[in-house]
């Protein structure tokens, strides 16, 4: 069977939105190809030698590809995706040529040629994301998410998924009940059981994110994580320890409302997707909201946001 590349040439800031939209066309898996993520990697002390750029890359430019049957107008399918990809220009965020190159590939050939893009990641101080197909061996304390790169977005290296896995690893003690708002490829929800939480439900808006999403969890072994469709937290009513969301700052603005009424007090507000462009707009809106934003940490243009809903006296206190 042959299947259609889409090629897009854009940034590394740009990966997961470019990724999200061609998931959302319907591609039947997603690469990335950025020559940056080997920053992540070191020598693990096991024989595995970190590689060298050159060798992995053709190029410094990065590289979102979706995979299409043969069977799909895939000149609608490009259309499409070129208007969605016009349209998120009013993210600020930098995008790079942002064109889209066509080709045809061989099933083999998609199967198997992007996997040399992929190795074992350690995100944070516990937690590493291992490709589904590679045996990765690890060493005391270290957690292991398994994912599957092919069909997920999302799956650790990219700043904005790094800053909300690092935001758990800091908040989590041990029991909570975790909202996590706009999943994607549900490594967040993964991670949080992974570190102690005790019961999460992840949302998307997008019925292929949720799909991809339960297949990771299952992937890891967490049936009891519960996967819903739904637009952020609305008609949500419920009342939990920890709220997080890797998304756009735009986006984060419509969640602060309902964030802050399904938050116990005490609670953790997690935020991160944010360009720094966007921080102090969102942070003022949180502060008039009434929360407390006890940290903020960057990473190249991106910015997370830590906030605790405060204690019912403690709010009392502050309008005196």
């Amino acid at each position: 069977m042959k299947w259609y590349e889409l090629k897009i040439a854009t940034t590394s800031p740009a990966t997961e939105m470019v990724s999200s939209i061609l998931i959302e066309a319907g591609s039947n898996g997603v690469s990335i190809e950025d020559p940056s993520d080997l920053l992540y990697l070191e020598d693990d002390g096991f024989g595995q030698i970190k590689p060298e750029v050159e060798d992995i890359y053709d190029t410094q430019e990065v590289f979102v590809s979706g995979y299409f049957p043969d069977t799909k107008n895939i000149i609608e399918i490009q259309s499409l995706i070129q208007e969605k990809l016009n349209e998120a220009t009013q993210y600020d965020l930098p995008l790079g040529r942002n064109e889209i190159l066509l080709s045809s590939v061989s099933e083999e050939d998609w199967a198997n040629a992007w996997k040399k893009h992929y190795f074992p990641v350690r995100i944070t101080r516990y937690l590493t994301v291992v490709p589904s197909w590679i045996d990765y061996q690890p060493s005391e304390h270290e957690q292991i998410i398994e994912m599957d790169p092919g069909m997920a977005f999302g799956t650790g290296t990219h700043p904005t998924t790094q800053l909300s896995l690092e935001a758990l690893e800091r908040v989590i003690r041990g029991g909570e009940i975790v909202l996590d708002v706009g999943t994607g490829s549900g490594v967040l929800s993964i991670a949080s059981k992974k570190l102690g939480a005790k019961h999460v439900t992840a949302y998307d808006l997008d019925e292929k994110a949720t799909s991809v999403a339960r297949e990771n969890i299952l992937l890891n072994g967490y049936a009891d994580i519960i996967v819903k469709e739904n637009d952020l937290l609305t008609g949500v009513r419920t009342q939990v320890d920890i709220i997080v969301a890797n998304i756009l700052a735009e986006i984060l603005e419509k969640l602060v409302d309902d964030a802050w009424d399904n938050l116990k007090y005490g609670g953790h507000f997690i935020l991160s997707g944010i360009i720094l462009s966007k921080k102090e707009q969102l942070m003022i809106q949180l502060q008039q909201k009434g929360f407390d934003i006890i940290q903020e940490n960057c990473m190249k243009d991106w910015v997370s946001l830590i906030c605790v809903k405060p204690l019912e006296d403690d709010a009392c206190n502050d309008t005196f």
